[in-house]
């Protein structure tokens, strides 16, 4: 008997201090702006003391949003990209980008409804005149759903969220005065006459895609509703939204038993400078019909400043904010990591975070080298999140805007909560803290001093101290 309790003393102690060797580990990322450190994954101890002077303090009794992932959009162009590479290959980029076990778990990916201005051609899921002639087209068939549903076979909880860069031609008038049909991808507007059809098109493609087990969790109403030069494009005031949702859209959507979430605008913090379309969204949640069926707003940052999403947030805290749009390009050396990499995260990232963002989505996941592949009307100036070799379809790189989703994705789980974070009043320091829903806390951090920066982060129980390089991103995540 007195072997048998020493025994089991024995595994019990071993267990015990298994766990607090476990306990005693922080799991961190790193980038570095001259790629030294490359999205090095190592192991940190952690101390239990609770008692650091200028720590950053975790406290996660004040708590903001909810969070619901970190991606990119898979464009037709990254689809068509995606499929030249050797299978072996791309599976191997896939689960690395996305699986939450072998990866970096990128938990939402942005689609286009019919063609954006980076697909292989202009075209909508209805060119000819009358709803029932709605199809899928080689485009979705061929690379986009494939691509979706390897991901989806890797990380079965992503998110997908759906925008349209037009409404088929036929429904296209030149303006809402005259309403003289309107034969152009670019520009235009939707006839009232036609919200309906619009409507039923919406609910078309969603099923079209549950048909391939491939679930829409939300969608924008338009892509840049006040763009009206872009290759395939739609203007839409937010008159003209709250109307064609209150009458045809959320009304469909219901009856036809679809749960996916609608946002609003989709578009920059300056609303493109127009008076009568500043801050967009608010206009249409004043109309209580309309906001009934509203999740919240979506933005882009091309124009304005990411401090509008507070503005919004303050006066509709109800409302969900979400940032589905940014590209880098030769306009801004998007492949000039040590200019872009703390810019774009700080900006992108932690900014719109911040700032209440729920989810953090960026352009293109893959395009070429040669920058494509594009047309001669769409953007022959944008990188991809990654670009890939066209001499090979193998070698691939890395941009900034993939070091800043992947970093989030790798400690921030869906569904965390975004808690407080004591501000340690360090100019070079941009941070935010999360609670997952494992209990675990994740911390993203970047230094953007030309020198190390030593930091402690100090929740309840634990705390980490660690010499952030210069230049870097640095991801941690522990349990308490």
């Amino acid at each position: 008997m007195k072997k048998f309790l020493s025994f089991l003393l024995i595994i019990l102690l071993s267990c015990f201090f298994t766990s607090c060797s476990f306990n005693k580990k922080a799991i961190v990322y790193i980038t570095t702006s001259d790629r030294q450190y490359d999205l090095k994954k190592l192991e940190l101890n952690i101390d239990n003391s609770s008692h650091h002077d200028n720590a950053i303090i975790i406290d996660p009794s004040i708590t903001y949003q909810e969070i619901d992932g970190f991606g990119a959009a898979l464009t037709g162009s990254s689809c068509y990209n995606l499929s030249q590479m050797d299978k072996n290959e791309k599976f191997k980029f896939l689960e690395e980008t996305f699986s939450p076990e072998k990866g970096y778990g990128t938990s939402y990916i942005r689609v286009s409804i019919g063609c954006s201005d980076f697909s292989l051609d202009e075209y909508t899921c209805c060119d000819e005149p009358g709803i029932e002639n709605f199809h899928l087209t080689s485009e979705e068939t061929k690379y986009v759903i494939p691509i979706l549903k390897e991901i989806l076979a890797i990380n079965p909880n992503i998110k997908i969220l759906a925008s349209p860069w037009t409404c088929p031609k036929w429904m296209k008038v030149n303006n809402l005065i005259e309403l003289k049909p309107y034969d152009s991808w670019t520009g235009g507007q939707l006839n009232p006459s036609y919200y309906l059809d619009y409507a039923n098109y919406f609910v078309k493609w969603i099923k079209a895609f549950q048909n391939y087990n491939i679930p829409i969790y939300s969608i924008t109403i338009q892509n840049e509703p006040l763009n009206r030069g872009n290759s395939a494009s739609l203007f839409m005031g937010w008159e003209e939204q709250r109307d064609f949702i209150k009458t045809a859209l959320g009304p469909t959507l219901k009856k036809s038993n679809l749960n996916t979430k609608i946002y609003v605008f989709d578009h920059n913090y300056n609303y493109d400078q127009m008076e009568d379309q500043f801050q967009y969204p608010l206009h249409i949640y004043k109309d209580e019909e309309a906001s009934a069926y509203i999740t919240g707003a979506a933005y882009h940052n091309y124009g304005g400043h990411k401090e509008e999403l507070l503005n919004i947030h303050k006066q509709a805290p109800e409302k969900e904010l979400v940032f589905t749009e940014s590209s880098i390009g030769t306009w801004n050396d998007g492949r000039n990591i040590e200019k872009r990499l703390i810019a774009d995260m700080n900006e992108l990232g932690l900014g719109t975070l911040n700032n209440w963002c729920k989810a953090v989505i960026v352009w293109n996941l893959m395009l070429d080298t040669d920058l494509g592949p594009n047309r001669p009307k769409g953007c022959r100036t944008c990188y991809g999140a990654v670009d890939i070799d066209i001499n090979d379809y193998s070698t691939i790189i890395r941009n900034s805007h993939y070091y800043m989703f992947t970093h989030l994705s790798a400690v921030v789980k869906p569904n965390a909560i975004r808690i407080e974070s004591k501000d340690i009043n360090d100019k070079d320091l941009t941070y935010c803290a999360f609670k997952n829903t494992d209990g675990s806390f994740a911390f993203v951090i970047t230094n953007n001093a030309e020198k190390e920066k030593s930091i402690t982060i100090q929740s309840k129980k634990k705390a980490i101290s660690y010499s952030l390089p210069p230049k870097s991103i640095v991801s941690f995540l522990w349990d308490e």
